[in-house]
């Protein structure tokens, strides 16, 4: 039985989420390093409970509020984080007991100075555990997006975006892929070591290594504790980037001696894969807006050992008249509603708005409008989003086309042979569940 300091760490990680609206990747890693000493089960525990608790959140809340007169958004904020935990338990965590879950529950209560309210816990958890195969979901009959919203924990103004732009069946897709364990995608850095020999370093140390589906310098990795833990990570063997994020950096067709520039670079993925490519005989200009952001930027360029590199802080909305005309490449990775990573962020699924949504496409072609600008004639210009809305994506492109003197190329040439014929007309959708990445789009713009 895991201890009870894992629990609290949960418990405050939790409240971290909750009051102060941080994200839960950020807050888990943040328990994580303070916490890392602790023992493999114990960090394990801590990793499986936030980031489950985090993803299930609306169909917990669907429980609770099944069986308890009091709400769950009437609740106090550490009660609430409470009764998520211990209804996560008794749903997806089949090693701890149901009676454990809610005696570890009440202690956490008492000790944390709410003693009046151990009978409530107490009693809604207990009521819980012995009707748990009796609670009724909403049924697809009771209508597609409320039906999704409950079973896969997203807002229903979401769900009802993906139907709308996928169909159901598509959408039940990806919206499981959110709940599906997957390993981490990795870029072996080859000016260091190469692919084969990382994988046996890897393997030796009981670390999980499959080949990349798309990419030939990346692996998905499994079966380990801590990311900088894992051996390599301060020798600069490999970066953490999926390889959708690799492809489009692949996209651009970056030739040894050739100037890139990376607009929206945090924390650095694109930089350091185009760094590679364009050799020491090239250079990156890897921008972002703060020095918070770029910091995370120098922090990988370091670790790398990337020596052609220039890091900067610049507002991608601001042109920068002496780079007009310059670049070989300009990378366009912006921001986004992340829709396409929501598995691997949570979070995403309860804070995206049609406002969010509309607000960032704005933005996403006024930074575009900047970044055509530094294209030399004969140079491309890579667009691409960690999302999978149609506003935010191909409506972008027309868009683009219809507002700069760039054209659509196609894809092909630089896609693996199983993403060729879709790549064809210059631009690229992946969707997670569909095509085994985190849903992505590329476009492949030129000056011609």
């Amino acid at each position: 039985m895991t201890n009870k300091n894992a629990r609290e760490i949960v418990l405050d990680t939790l409240l971290d989420i909750d009051r102060n609206n941080i994200y839960s990747n950020a807050a888990l890693n943040k328990a994580l390093s303070s916490n890392q000493f602790m023992s493999k089960r114990d960090r394990a525990f801590i990793t499986r409970m936030t980031e489950g608790v985090t993803e299930q959140r609306l169909k917990l809340d669907y429980i609770i509020n099944t069986f308890s007169k009091t709400k769950i958004n009437k609740c106090k904020p550490l009660i609430r984080c409470i009764l998520r935990m211990g209804v996560y338990e008794i749903y997806y965590m089949d090693s701890i007991p149901d009676e454990a879950a809610c005696n570890e529950c009440v202690k956490l209560t008492i000790k944390r100075g709410f003693s009046g309210l151990k009978g409530f816990v107490n009693g809604v958890l207990r009521n819980i555990c012995r009707n748990k195969e009796q609670v009724e979901f909403p049924s697809k009959e009771s209508g597609a997006a409320y039906y999704y919203s409950v079973q896969y924990s997203i807002r229903q103004e979401t769900a009802q975006l993906l139907i709308d732009t996928y169909g159901e069946e598509i959408t039940e897709k990806i919206l499981e892929a959110g709940n599906m364990e997957r390993g981490t995608s990795i870029r072996v850095n080859t000016e260091k070591i190469a692919v084969d020999a990382y994988k046996k370093l890897l393997e030796k140390e009981g670390i999980q290594a499959d080949d990349g589906i798309y990419n030939d310098t990346s692996l998905i990795i499994g079966h380990y504790d801590y990311i900088r833990r894992i051996p390599g990570f301060f020798d600069g063997f490999f970066a953490v980037q999926d390889e959708s994020s690799c492809l489009a950096v692949k996209a651009a067709g970056i030739k040894k001696g050739q100037l890139i520039i990376d607009l929206c670079a945090a924390p650095g993925g694109k930089t350091m894969y185009a760094a590679e490519l364009t050799g020491k005989t090239g250079s990156v200009i890897s921008r972002d807006i703060s020095v918070e952001k770029t910091a995370l930027i120098e922090e990988n360029i370091e670790r790398l050992g990337y020596s052609n590199v220039h890091v900067e802080v610049h507002d991608a909305l601001i042109c920068d008249k002496e780079l007009i005309g310059k670049a070989d490449v300009v990378i366009c990775d912006l921001p986004c509603s992340g829709l396409g990573i929501m598995g691997r962020k949570n979070d995403i699924k309860y804070n995206t708005t049609k406002t969010q949504i509309a607000e960032l496409q704005k933005l996403q072609r006024q930074i575009l409008a900047v970044g055509a600008e530094y294209v030399k004639h004969g140079g491309c210009l890579i667009y691409s989003t960690c999302t999978i809305t149609k506003q935010e994506n191909e409506d972008n492109v027309k868009w683009f086309l219809e507002n700069s003197d760039l054209k659509l190329e196609s894809l092909a040439p630089y896609m693996p042979e199983q993403l060729e014929e879709r790549a064809e007309k210059g631009y690229i959708t992946l969707l997670q569940g569909i095509d085994g990445s985190d849903g992505f789009f590329i476009a492949r713009f030129v000056k011609e």
